[in-house]
């Protein structure tokens, strides 16, 4: 638990609620061989628990911001059109890895600031991993921290001694052939590629260091909201293959500032192969 000193009253909002949810995500988690498991799309679960934990989030900000509005994976966009402030919530990132027992996945709420037009920002993010009780959080200015310790992105410069997060597409996601030309350019220059099942614990995890970059192509804004944030506040950076902001089209290439740029590069070489190889003719 951080420091109640060290949190805005907005982010304190965000960790009792969090927890809140956590704590019943955790005794579902317990008996999670009991569950009802609806099944939303191939590899994509939606359980009792997911349902639950989002509507328990969903409950405890509005009673404490009722003028926020909602971007949740499982209920949509929810609250006034006209919002200045807005919650993004993924009740639980890594529902596969929870579903089959497997401790890491996390809840993740960021906190989106509307500013002129469609252009919004970001300005705090919490990623509760309830099964490990690590709380990542962040605010804009503030620095990133997990539970009371700050938090700094990896200091490594060489590709032969780092290791990167991706995540995998599964059956009936698209983009199978770009992950894999950019698979066949990163494994040769790295230490490792690893692939844990939660984008948002991804981005955290880069945060802390224990990963020196992450990419993944096609997420949704709930899977990286928070963990923007958090990444950027430790020090990082964040791009789109093309160099512009991920949060828009969901293409995310992260990392610390010596090792992003390359791991940006070759993730664009891989697209553009991928790309060519697929037009008529190729």
């Amino acid at each position: 638990m951080p420091p109640p000193s060290r949190l805005s009253p907005a982010l304190t909002v965000v960790v009792a609620a969090v927890q809140k949810a956590g704590r019943r995500l955790l005794r579902d988690f317990g008996e999670v061989e009991n569950l009802q498991v609806n099944v939303k799309g191939p590899g994509d679960f939606v359980s009792q628990a997911d349902t639950r934990a989002e509507e328990t989030l969903r409950q405890e900000l509005s009673r404490a911001r009722p003028n926020f509005a909602f971007l949740m994976e499982e209920g949509g966009t929810l609250g006034p059109e006209d919002w200045q402030w807005r919650w993004v919530v993924d009740p639980l990132d890594g529902t596969t890895n929870f579903l089959h027992g497997i401790p890491h996945w996390c809840i993740s709420v960021g906190v989106e600031k509307r500013l002129e037009g469609e252009r919004t920002e970001l300005m705090a993010g919490v990623i509760y991993n309830p099964a490990a009780d690590e709380l990542f959080w962040a605010e804009k200015g503030m620095g990133a921290f997990l539970n009371d310790r700050r938090l700094r992105v990896s200091a490594r410069r060489d590709m032969q001694q780092a290791v990167f997060a991706t995540g995998i597409p599964f059956a009936g996601v698209p983009r199978k052939a770009e992950f894999s030309a950019i698979l066949a350019r990163v494994m040769p220059q790295v230490a490792g590629v690893r692939r844990f099942g939660s984008a948002a614990l991804d981005l955290a995890w880069t945060a802390a260091g224990r990963y020196d970059g992450y990419w993944e192509l096609g997420i949704k804004k709930w899977d990286m909201a928070a963990g923007l944030i958090i990444l950027r506040e430790a020090g990082g950076f964040a791009t789109d293959p093309e160099g512009g902001d991920p949060y828009l089209e969901g293409n995310v290439v992260a990392g610390n500032p010596g090792l992003q740029p390359r791991l940006r590069e070759l993730v664009a070489e891989g697209i553009a192969a991928a790309r060519a190889a697929a037009r008529p003719g190729t």
